[in-house]
């Protein structure tokens, strides 16, 4: 016999009893869909995060101070950090101090005391893309400017909430108070979240970040969120920014004490190999139904070969050889496991479609706008799903199709 009559035999086996195939199924349908919806999730999941890094760009870095040396040295200033980006045009492109001054703001009777205060430079703005480091739109007006920051200008850009509170919509040239100095309003940053509400992503304003040190009453700038000048230099700035660090903090122990030092690269590495990390768990756990799935066509072809031990002796003693009853059998199992595994992943690709559509608009405004969600397998996932369910039916298929092969043909036609 050839290997098309072995699949003819087997799928004749299946037509038979099609309850006890698709029973003997359940186990190899259930695991491949597990894996296929799990993969799609996890895929659809690491997309996002790099739509939204490319969003934010790939090129940031953040330097985070907050030691004051070893007693002979301060802690790094402004005008040390704009040196080293001015020193390297080559590897950086731009930096802004970063100071949080509080919350509140007041306009007339109407006080917001939940409004996040943040000084930056105008280099938090990046004109090409139209966004802020931190992917936010400019929806009216224009962003701080490089003579704000040097004259330390009184003005800010304000979030869509507090427009819509303070101003009832119409900011644009009009004054607020920010730590009771009057501040006139420049720039108001389009809305971010579907539903704006006080403490949230819109309700923020913007100022010059040495007017922020002046309202905080701080003297250091524990944050600088700068820009490489492509993702090439990405790791000379972040090299350059360490040994500015090492210089003004010499402990060994410094960095992480005293200083941080993260790239946006950095920080999509590390969630990809979590993400990995619980995927390849999942996926384990998952793979536990397939072996369940492999234990029941094992049991399933044993109980088979009983069924059929008269049918093993007439073959036999006309002529079949060894290999030829065990191939008849481990084509069956494979056959079986095969089509298991094609209904798994049909049944894994609808469900991951339908818990895509239904989580997508969810996770994607979660993420900010222009990021989108969906959970499609890759075809290597669907590969490797289907040819495992393949080879789970083949190794658990081998027991009974090698005790099939080893029977006697007298004892097996004496069987009733």
């Amino acid at each position: 016999m050839n290997v098309t009559q072995y699949f003819k035999l087997a799928l004749k086996s299946l037509r038979t009893s099609k309850m006890r195939a698709f029973l003997t199924m359940l186990g190899i349908i259930i695991g491949v869909a597990a894996v296929i919806i799990i993969i799609s999730l996890g895929n659809g999941l690491t997309r996002m995060v790099e739509q939204r890094v490319e969003k934010l760009g790939v090129t940031q870095i953040m330097a985070y101070t907050w030691g004051m040396g070893d007693g002979t040295t301060g802690n790094v200033t402004p005008q040390e950090i704009y040196g080293l980006v001015e020193a390297n045009p080559d590897v950086f492109s731009g930096v802004t101090p970063w100071v949080s001054a509080g919350t509140g703001v007041r306009r007339g009777d109407t006080q917001l005391k939940k409004t996040t205060i943040t000084g930056v430079s105008e280099a938090m703005y990046r004109p090409e893309t139209g966004t802020t480091l931190d992917g936010d739109a400019l929806g009216k007006g224009r962003f701080l400017q490089y003579v704000d920051v040097q004259q330390r200008k009184n003005v800010c850009v304000i979030g869509a909430y507090v427009e819509r509170e303070a101003f009832q919509g119409d900011a644009l040239g009009r004054e607020l108070l920010i730590g009771g100095v009057p501040y006139t309003v420049v720039g108001v940053m389009a809305q971010s979240q579907t539903t704006m509400e006080e403490g949230g992503w819109d309700d923020l304003a913007y100022v010059p970040y040495e007017n922020a040190m002046q309202l905080s009453g701080s003297g250091f700038v524990s944050l600088y969120q700068m820009t490489a000048r492509s993702r090439d230099t990405v790791e000379q700035a972040r090299a350059l920014l360490v040994d500015l660090m090492v210089q003004k903090f010499p402990d060994p122990d410094a960095e992480y004490n005293q200083y941080m030092i993260t790239t946006m690269l950095e920080q999509v590495q590390q969630i990809n190999a979590m993400m990995g990390v619980a995927m390849s768990v999942l996926v384990a756990i998952a793979a536990i139904s397939l072996l369940v799935g492999g234990i029941g066509i094992m049991n399933i072809m044993l109980v088979s070969v009983t069924e059929r031990t008269r049918e093993i002796g007439i073959r036999k003693s006309l002529g079949a050889k060894r290999r030829d009853i065990r191939w008849q059998f481990i084509i069956e199992a494979g056959t079986t496991s095969a089509a298991g595994g094609l209904l798994g992943i049909g049944l894994g690709c609808l469900v991951a479609s339908g818990i895509g559509s239904v989580l997508g608009g969810t996770l994607a405004q979660s993420m900010g706008g222009g990021i989108t969600f969906s959970a499609t397998p890759t075809p290597m996932a669907v590969a490797v799903s289907f040819g495992v369910s393949v080879g789970i039916g083949v190794l658990f298929g081998y027991l009974p199709a090698n005790k099939a092969a080893k029977l006697n043909p007298i004892d097996a036609l004496r069987y009733d």
